[in-house]
């Protein structure tokens, strides 16, 4: 089955890593800059059929979306697997740091969640089988081009999680009741962030499978953050720590 990756970032990205899957290239035939006319080059480098179109025409390619005048036809990947996880799992540089996304169903919530993981070093970000946004176009307009460089995984969220403590890697939550803060956590070795969906948030099995439950305190009047915001907090906050760490090693 085909799909539609359209905005400037996701088409540079998608060309840049996986030009092979790409069909045909859409362009608008009244936009000639710079930028644009880089991303038809690279995509004649890759043997890319280009055409130019109306601006109604990649408006129906991208369903209304914002294209930026740039659309690209390719075959739908598929997502990795647990197997392929943990064949490549000896391969992540240590500390190693996933991503665990229960039941985020917004596909734009999900975009800008990968975009946080790709900016912050996320190594795998894990998807549950159920109770998740496809990695659809609006997705990966969301993401920026980060959709098309992170290492995806569909699994079994509680089993996956179980596995990589078995690894040593030390499984974190979010939750608004925690009563520990985000801040309070030393994040300087293996760890699987885990956030829960919009509305329901962590399920009773993911839960179960955390080391730790931590909380990002509310000054205001609202109870919780986006999952996407939420992310990105505790994601530089890891990166901080870490980033702390390798400026000044810790005295063995």
């Amino acid at each position: 089955m085909d799909e539609r990756v359209f905005g400037l970032h996701a088409v540079e990205a998608l060309l840049e890593h996986d030009a092979a899957r790409v069909h045909s290239l859409h362009v608008l035939d009244t936009r000639d800059d710079r930028r644009l006319l880089a991303i038809v080059a690279r995509a004649t480098e890759r043997g890319v059929r280009t055409e130019r179109a109306s601006r109604g025409q990649l408006d129906r390619l991208a369903s209304g979306g914002r294209h930026q005048g740039v659309v690209a036809i390719c075959a739908r990947p598929e997502l990795a697997s647990e197997q392929e996880l943990k064949f490549r799992w000896p391969g992540f540089a240590a500390p190693q740091l996933v991503l665990a996304l229960d039941g985020v169903t917004d596909p734009r919530n999900l975009g800008a969640c990968l975009r946080c993981a790709d900016a912050c070093g996320v190594q795998a970000v894990l998807l549950p089988k159920r109770r998740s946004a496809p990695l659809s176009d609006v997705a990966r307009k969301a993401a920026s081009g980060a959709a098309e460089t992170s290492f995806v995984v569909q699994v079994n969220l509680a089993r996956t999680l179980a596995w990589l403590g078995q690894q040593g890697v030390w499984i974190v939550g979010t939750d608004a009741d925690a009563e520990t803060s985000y801040r309070d956590v030393d994040y300087r070795r293996p760890i699987a962030l885990v956030l829960g969906g919009e509305e329901q948030g962590l399920r009773r099995l993911t839960r179960e499978q955390c080391d730790q439950l931590v909380a990002i305190p509310m000054r205001g009047t609202v109870a919780s953050l986006n999952v996407a915001v939420a992310a990105g907090v505790v994601l530089y906050e890891i990166d901080r720590q870490r980033d702390r760490s390798r400026a000044s090693p810790l005295p063995r």
